[in-house]
């Protein structure tokens, strides 16, 4: 689906970009596309950035563990069960 969008600009701020999409023989309606789409890869790159700084981060502490087979016992014990006794 396609949806258009409307956006407010000031006099100035409008044929300044309307000269840059021109020198890059764009049309305007392109040149904001490409502008956009440009935005919202960067913030995702920004976002996988934050995330594994904390993950960095995270990983510089000791946090206590469990023997594997231990916890997996432990979980499999504690699961509710339905009504015949099976795991849900």
């Amino acid at each position: 689906m396609v949806k258009r969008l409307q956006v407010i600009l000031q006099d100035s701020d409008y044929k300044e970009i309307q000269r840059i999409a021109r020198s890059r023989h764009l049309s305007l309606a392109s040149w904001v596309r490409q502008a956009l789409d440009l935005a919202r890869r960067r913030e995702a790159i920004a976002d996988i950035g934050r995330k594994l700084a904390v993950i960095r981060a995270a990983a510089q502490h000791d946090y206590p563990v469990s023997d594997i087979d231990r916890v997996l016992t432990e979980i499999e014990r504690d699961a509710p069960r339905t009504r015949d006794g099976d795991p849900r």
